[in-house]
């Protein structure tokens, strides 16, 4: 749980490990075990990576529409995308 703090709060994790990471915090909610506070913190995390993986997602899907919108196959380049994550701070513009 340490690493995934960790990670949190250096960079947003990618795709795959904010999926990982979402369906453990379900597992936890579901599971019942949890008190009242706890399921709440783990539920705002829910909220926060499910925003996180939408955002990743549509980036993907805007550089494909990109790419896929090409006439011309030799004259294909991507321009960098500022967008703003879920915290609202910019980023590099790289969907992955």
């Amino acid at each position: 749980m340490s690493k995934n703090k960790a990670s949190s709060t250096s960079e947003a994790p990618d795709f795959e490990a904010a999926i990982k990471e979402l369906e453990t915090l379900v597992e936890k909610l579901e599971s019942g075990d949890l008190g009242l506070a706890e399921s709440l913190s783990h539920f705002e995390s829910g909220v926060r990576l499910s925003r996180q993986c939408h955002t990743l997602i549509d980036r993907a899907r805007q550089t494909v529409e990109m790419l896929s919108d090409i006439e011309d196959e030799s004259s294909a380049s991507t321009l960098p995308v500022k967008h703003q994550d879920v915290d609202g701070q910019q980023d590099d513009g790289i969907p992955f």
